[in-house]
Formats: structure tokens, sequence, C-alpha cells
């Protein structure tokens, strides 16, 4: 990450026009920063994150390991979301070192799931001490708002929603000035941008503020930009979209290349849920009563690895010539639902990733959905990619998926989306896997 007094903020005026569309082509870069580096506490943050950059034109890539890359907008993940205090401030300065860039984002939750001051502290401690953090979770599209620092979940307070019971990282304060120990600050839609600046900086070094709309968070863009590099935007897709529209990278997009696309064009979309949020359940129902094949293991089959391993064997490797029964346009494995016998959610995660990629091994897919932080982390992983890299033609905004193809490893090139687990409609995951099946007839 650049120090402080090297970043470049650079802003437009709002509603200019940003860069050209981008291509999907990669190639190798040494020669500075790139222009924006996004710091999320998991993987499909990041990357629904990154795609609202892709979406104004610009080229992003989400990385799991350190590299070179030529795009302008690069998201790396911390996988901090259910870590202590202390271990995710480590780990968010880890992500931050390991990629250099002229401004910073810090995705978060938008139901503020995580330690997330301990995070956002971090970062201001590598800014220096006249940075300020700006704080807004809200993402309108999906229903998620700021009201008089309440957390709201279409209207709900979020401590009252099933988030509030999230099994491994619950939220029980909707108040987000109370939950960060913050600020709050109203910015007057009469006022402008150098007022607006000035009541951040006087309210303290971490300051909350309210958006229901597009609108809000373009305010909120532009008193970020008044701010200069002492400003540091923290929020999730939302602010990303509103900051998007109004930076503009320092050179523009390289000519697109295009690469040759793996095997298996007319194969099945693979689908992972490795996320236990209740939406992502009624998603994977959906998918399979639009006549996707469904294998949702047992807790005592991720439990015993000899079980584990004899259900793999009966998960591919069956007859695929012509007098065989056709193959499902769509396959779908999917953690367990929680019951007397819990399952930790890592192995959940691991034991589905190790599934899905030993299938993308022997039956070549023609592309991957993947819902869940742990799991998307671990099934690149397992692929030996060193992350995605995103383009512009996904599933629309709102629905919390990012599309794009797998960077390195021996399945490079080949299609996948990500979905954060609390995102989307309930035919969502329908909508990702033809998102993919066409990016893949793209290509």
């Amino acid at each position: 990450m650049t120090i402080p007094g090297s970043m470049e903020r650079g802003g437009t005026e709002r509603g200019s026009t940003g860069p050209g569309r981008a291509g999907t082509g990669r190639a190798p870069r040494d020669h500075g920063p790139c222009d924006v580096v996004i710091v999320a506490d998991d993987v499909t943050g990041a990357g629904d994150t990154a795609v609202q950059f892709a979406e104004s034109g610009w080229t992003a890539e989400l990385r799991l390991q350190p590299g070179t890359s030529d795009a302008q907008v690069i998201a790396v993940s911390s996988d901090s979301r259910a870590c202590t205090a202390g271990e995710a401030a480590t780990r968010v300065r880890r992500a931050a070192a390991g990629t250099r860039g002229t401004r910073l984002f810090k995705k978060i939750d938008s139901t503020v799931r995580g330690p997330i001051r301990a995070e956002v502290d971090a970062l201001l401690e590598e800014l220096g001490q006249d940075a300020v953090a700006v704080v807004c979770p809200a993402f309108p599209g999906v229903g998620r708002t700021v009201v008089d620092g309440t957390v709201l979940v279409d209207d709900v307070p979020v401590s009252d929603t099933p988030v509030g019971r999230d099994p491994v990282t619950p939220v029980t304060e909707s108040h987000l000035p109370t939950l960060l120990g913050a600020a709050q600050v109203r910015l007057d839609p009469a006022g402008g941008p150098a007022e607006w600046a000035a009541h951040l900086r006087e309210a303290g070094r971490v300051v909350t503020t309210d958006a229901t709309t597009d609108a809000d968070l373009d305010r909120i863009a532009r008193a970020v930009d008044a701010l200069g590099e002492h400003g540091l935007p923290v929020g999730a897709a939302g602010l990303a979209g509103a900051l998007a529209r109004r930076w503009h990278p320092a050179v523009p997009a390289p000519a697109p290349t295009v690469d040759p696309a793996p095997a298996g064009a007319d194969g099945t979309v693979l689908v992972v849920v490795t996320s236990l949020h209740a939406a992502a359940r009624t998603q994977v129902q959906v998918l399979v009563d639009d006549g996707a094949a469904h294998h949702e293991p047992t807790p005592g089959q991720l439990l015993d690895d000899d079980a584990w391993h004899a259900l793999l064997a009966t998960l591919s490797g069956g007859p695929v010539d012509g007098t065989a029964t056709p193959r499902p346009r769509t396959t779908v494995l999917s953690a367990p639902e929680r019951g007397g016998t819990d399952v930790p959610p890592d192995l959940v995660a691991r034991r589905l990733a190790d599934a899905a990629a030993e299938l993308v091994r022997t039956d070549s897919p023609a592309g991957l959905v993947v819902t869940g932080g742990d799991g998307a982390r671990a099934l690149l992983d397992g692929l030996g990619s060193s992350g995605i890299r995103l383009d512009a033609t996904g599933t629309g905004a709102g629905s919390g998926v990012a599309t794009g193809t797998v960077v390195g490893g021996w399945a490079e090139g080949l299609p996948i989306a990500t979905k954060a687990g609390g995102f989307g409609e309930s035919d969502v995951l329908i909508t990702a896997a033809q998102a993919v099946r066409r990016r893949r007839s793209d290509r």
C-alpha cells in the first residue's frame, strides 16, 4: 500500500464519464501501484465490491496471493470476519501491505458482522494520525440502509433479523455509532464537499453517516474526495459503486485480449454453496426445483474421512458417452442444515471445495458458481488459482454476484461467479448459473 503522503485522490465531478468498458485480458504489470486497493473481510465481499468498479468500466481483479496484475482495481481479502479483534487487525495490516495502491477502500459487511472497529483502526494506524474513516455500510439496492445511525435490512434493525442469530458472527447491536464507538455526522444536502469534510474531521477518527439512497452515497463519495489523502472510505458495495462512478484511473484500461476457453463449454455449471445463511438455503431449493442435480452431504459424511471419500467416489466418474443419461445442466453441492450434529463451518467449506475441485478436474464443467467467502477461497486454492479477473457481464446490480474468470492454476480461464450468502433474490443462483454459461459462450 502506498504511504499516505504519496496517495493521489484526483476525483472527478459527480456524473463525469469514467473509463471505457474494460476487457478481460491480463498482462504482467510491475510499473507501479494500482489505482484502488480494496481490503475486504471475506472473498465474496471482495468480489462483489470490486465488480462495482468493473461495472463502471475499470479493470478489476480479486487476488488471493501476492503478484503482478495490470488491473486498475485489486481486491484482497483478510478472511477476518470470524476472527478476534486482535487477529483481525493483524490480518488487515498484512492484506493491505501486500498490494500497493494510490487509493484505499475498506470493505465491510453490509450487515456489520465481524470486528469492524479493530479492522478500521488497523488501517488508520497505517495511514497516519490525520486520517479519518468515513463509515457507511448502506447498499440500498439490496435493502441495506442506515437511518439515524441504525443499520436496517429491509427496514428492520439488523439485530432483529436472522443476522442477529448468525451462527458464526451474530450482530447484537443495530446502532452503528454504538457498535463502533464512533461519532455520527449528518451530511446536509444543502451543504457542499468542503463543509462536509470539515464536519467529518471535527467529529473524530471514525465517523458514521446515514444513507438510504444512491444519492446519499454519492454525497458521501464527494465528502471522501474532499478529505483528500486523509479520507478512508469504509462501506459495502453501495459506497464502492458511488466511488467507482466518481473516481477515474491514472491511465486508460489496457486493450482487451482473448484467452482460449477450456474444454467443456456445453457441460454442467457447478454450484457450490458453503454459506449457512437462511437466504442461501432458499436459493438452493429454488435451483433444485428448476431441475438442478443436488448433493448435500450429511454431517456424518463431512466429519468422517472414510465416509467422505466414499461420497466423493459417487460424485464423479460416471458414464458420459451418448448412451448414458445426459449430465444435468446444473449441479449443486450445498452445506447441510445445522442440526443436532454441528459441523465446523471451516470444515464444511474445505470439504465442499475439495469435492468441487475434484469435479472440475474429472468432469470439465462449463463454469462455477460459489456462495460463501470461506468456500470461495478454499475452492480457488484447490484449483491452484491466484484469483479472479472480474468483468461487467454479471447478473446486475444488487444481486451480490461477481462474475469473471479464474486466474492462474490448472483451471485458468474457467468462468466463475461468486456470491455472498445473504444477498440476492430466491432465483439468484439460477441467474448466476446462466451468467456463467453465457460468459463461456461469449468467449
